[in-house]
């Protein structure tokens, strides 16, 4: 959600027109449906845990491309196409990790608590991100945040076990 509420001012603040934070956001809608319906069916023939680490690796790795680059709307729409691509992927993984480790019997209450952790990390990004920006008149430490939480959500999906609990 962090990109999803700063990238219009980032645009902004990187001096590009209202029109390029618009399509910036409609780029990242596109690339959201292709990159959940793919993630879907690669966790048919790749474990969920490794698809999961390599997202979040790979949001690390563009978001400190988008810091290195000049801003331009060619970057910018390049970082919203596979930003896009990236960003809800990990909901059908998430999701199919929770039924395959705990089956279906709680998965809307487990699936739920899921959610409303990400929810909370959602809305201590944007929070944090908007005082950081107050504070400083400055995205710049807000993204590479964003490049540590991502390289540290990688890591700690590498040890879960893709074992069905007994229950």
């Amino acid at each position: 959600e962090t990109v999803g509420t700063h990238l219009p001012g980032f645009v902004a603040w990187c001096g590009l027109g209202v029109g390029v934070a618009g399509t910036a956001l409609t780029i990242i809608g596109g690339g959201n449906i292709m990159g959940t319906y793919l993630a879907g069916v690669l966790s048919n023939r790749f474990r969920q845990k490794n698809l999961l680490s390599l997202i979040y690796l790979a949001r690390a790795a563009l978001i400190a491309w988008l810091m290195l680059m000049p801003k331009t709307e060619l970057t910018i729409f390049i970082f919203s196409g596979v930003f896009g691509f990236l960003w809800l992927s990990t909901v059908p993984l998430t999701s199919g990790l929770v039924a395959h480790i705990y089956g279906l019997r709680y998965m809307g209450t487990l699936y739920g608590i899921v959610f409303f952790s990400h929810q909370l990390g959602s809305f201590m990004g944007v929070w944090r991100g908007g005082r950081m920006y107050d504070a400083y008149g400055d995205y710049t430490a807000v993204w590479w945040i964003g490049v540590a939480v991502g390289a540290f959500s990688a890591l700690i999906h590498l040890p879960i076990r893709e074992k069905r609990l007994p229950g």
